[in-house]
């Protein structure tokens, strides 16, 4: 399965392939966006993401053509219903569609959706759990529309939420100790946005969104020195800058970030969690700022690590490992999406 992630400033591209019992990394591609292509995480100019999918598709050379994407959580309703044991697969359904509207806010031919079963429900042992997701039929067809035109056929359309909770998965056996109950918090810095979310039995159990990311560092980089943005965002990854840049530049820009993770958590506790955060894991693309990860446990006094949901994975011979090795943190949503089953 491909894996393809559309965000804001990029399309990446993952294609993993089961091996033994294990995922192997058969393929991959990055490929940038220009500005204002994807806003808030949906599609404004069709043309420029079917345009870098295509050349990401060119360049990782995939085995398959199957893929899978995911719309923003935020554009996905889900809900844990509680249904009798009885009902089958097709009873359920006749059921949901018969009580849509007091689920979905949308009209019913708007929408589409799926559900699993969850199991028998711990209170009620005739009840049985079952989770809904639904989202608008104008959501999914957008990213089908840009896979079809990358010349990618669309295998499923899972959310945000449940692929970076697949790829998490991956992260907390390499972790090691600690437990499938422990509570970890991951800070997912995007060009835009990061994201905060406290994970607990590699489930989400809160998130928090804050409109600051690498680009706010762009920007500053542009403006200070006088350069374009693309000159900026070029500087920013192979260095050359100024030497007064990590001292007025870099460094308020992770103390910003620091404040705004500290913020996060208070307000994990203050939402009344009572189970206490022990470890950090960073992703995104502007995770491996340097300073970033020591400047975040020394403040936290959490150990930190940087997320590569590929460590244990086999590696294609044809595919640059230290590449991947860095590209990794900002690949977690592609390769949840290339883990997801069919």
């Amino acid at each position: 399965m491909i894996g393809v992630d559309i965000s804001s400033a990029t399309v990446k591209l993952i294609e993993l392939k089961p091996v033994r019992g294990q995922q192997r990394v058969e393929s991959y591609a990055v490929r940038p966006l220009r500005e204002g292509t994807v806003v808030e995480r949906r599609i404004r100019d069709m043309g420029a993401v079917a345009d870098a999918l295509q050349r990401a598709v060119v360049q990782a050379q995939p085995n398959t053509r199957e893929a899978c994407v995911a719309v923003p959580s935020s554009a996905a309703i889900t809900k844990t219903l509680i249904l009798p044991a009885s009902l089958d697969d097709d009873e359920i359904e006749a059921r949901i569609e018969l009580e849509s509207d007091k689920h979905i806010p949308f009209p019913f031919s708007e929408v589409s959706f799926d559900f699993q079963r969850l199991g028998v429900n711990e209170r009620y042992r005739d009840q049985q759990d079952v989770l809904l997701v639904a989202c608008r039929n104008r959501d999914i067809s957008q990213l089908t529309e840009a896979l079809i035109q990358a010349g990618l056929t669309p295998a499923a359309v899972d959310v945000e939420t449940f692929a970076m909770e697949r790829a998490f998965d991956e992260l907390l056996q390499q972790m090691g100790g600690g437990g499938d109950e422990e509570c970890v918090a991951l800070v997912d810095i995007g060009a835009n946005m990061n994201a905060f979310h406290v994970l607990k039995g590699g489930r989400i159990v809160y998130s928090r969104d804050t409109v600051f990311g690498g680009r706010h560092l762009t920007d500053e980089i542009a403006s200070r020195y006088e350069l374009t943005m693309d000159e900026a965002g070029l500087a920013k990854k192979r260095g050359g800058l100024p030497e007064d840049y990590a001292g007025n530049v870099l460094m308020p820009f992770i103390e910003t970030l620091v404040q705004q993770v500290e913020r996060s958590l208070q307000l994990y506790y203050t939402a009344g969690r009572k189970d206490k955060v022990r470890r950090l894991m960073l992703a995104g693309g502007c995770s491996v700022i340097p300073g970033l990860k020591e400047r975040l446990a020394e403040k936290t006094g959490m150990e930190v690590l940087n997320a590569n949901p590929f460590r244990r994975m086999q590696v294609n011979p044809r595919i640059n490992a230290q590449t991947l090795a860095n590209d990794a943190p900002a690949m977690l949503t592609a390769c949840g999406l290339a883990m997801r089953a069919r």
